[in-house]
């Protein structure tokens, strides 16, 4: 750097002309040494909350604080309850949530807040009838995401260009149909997804499965494998939880919270600070909470 020295040799302190600012200025910026914008928001509009850390995704709360209001007088599916970003200075990405066959909101109810305080506006919802098959139940996931655009107390909130869909069990073989009725969808998630029908090479969404190693409900090998094997149109992702039953996603699970975060970060936000957590798969070791990854990397 430059010093000033008096005939004594100390440094003195001198007041440089504008021009000579100017100057120097430049020739920092033509030499890089500029630090690199901070504002990273700038090149990414619909990038929410701080860099991420493993810390800050697995934690049970994120840097979000939260409000959450029964869902009243929306017609197409069941209700259920929606959660939300409190913060009203920006828009946020959606998801809905669909349970599984003869289940209800309640079994997955620690993902609305734990989803809403990472920066998304969480659909978390009933069935028309707890026995609705997958189909009917992917409808009902795009009748909730349009009442939520359009009709709900936090609808301003809500980009509806970012919307995404969830569901366990039946309710995720369900998002099959919805990612075909609906190509526009920037991410679908699937929690132990169960669908007799296994072709999905028609999916252009980039899709996550969960699956888990003990599940003899819907196996991994009849319905996750599978389904996640035959989409060659998409980005996809494939992580086997393990010695899960088919049960895991209706209690508090940080390892399948870490990944669908960052899934919704990457796609709904088109986020790549969560690449990293995705990007090289999981540790598969003996001692892991992951049995199995597979996946497009890198995205």
């Amino acid at each position: 750097m430059l010093s000033f020295l008096r005939s004594t040799g100390r440094p003195e302190r001198r007041r440089a002309s504008l021009p000579a600012l100017l100057l120097f200025t430049a020739a920092l910026v033509a030499s890089g040494l500029t630090a690199a914008p901070a504002a990273q928001a700038a090149d990414n509009p619909y990038q929410r909350g701080p860099d991420p850390t493993n810390a800050s995704i697995e934690a049970a709360t994120g840097p979000f604080a939260v409000g959450t209001q029964p869902i009243v007088g929306a017609s197409g599916f069941g209700g259920g309850q929606i959660y939300y970003p409190t913060d009203t200075s920006q828009t946020y990405g959606a998801v809905v949530i669909v349970p599984g066959f003869i289940s209800v909101w309640a079994q997955l109810n620690w993902l609305g807040p734990r989803l809403a305080s990472q920066g998304f506006v969480v659909i978390g919802i009933e069935t028309s009838v707890i026995t609705d098959l997958p189909d009917p139940r992917g409808d009902q996931a795009l009748a909730a995401l349009d009442w939520a655009t359009t009709r709900s107390p936090v609808a301003s909130r809500i980009d509806r260009t970012r919307l995404a869909a969830a569901g366990w069990s039946m309710g995720g073989g369900g998002l099959r149909r919805a990612a075909l009725q609906r190509p526009s969808l920037k991410a679908i998630v699937g929690m132990a997804p169960w669908n007799g029908e296994r072709n999905w090479s028609a999916v252009t969404v980039p899709t996550l499965f969960f699956g888990g190693s003990s599940d003899a409900v819907a196996s991994p090998n009849d319905h996750a494998k599978p389904f996640y094997n035959s989409i060659t149109r998409a980005e996809k992702d494939y992580i086997e939880l393990r010695n899960a039953d088919h049960f895991f996603p209706t209690s508090a699970n940080t390892t399948m919270a870490k990944y669908f975060i960052s899934w919704l970060k990457r796609w709904v936000d088109n986020d790549t600070r969560y690449t990293q957590f995705l990007c090289p798969g999981p540790s598969t070791g003996l001692f892991a909470p992951v049995s199995a990854s597979m996946n497009t990397c890198p995205f």
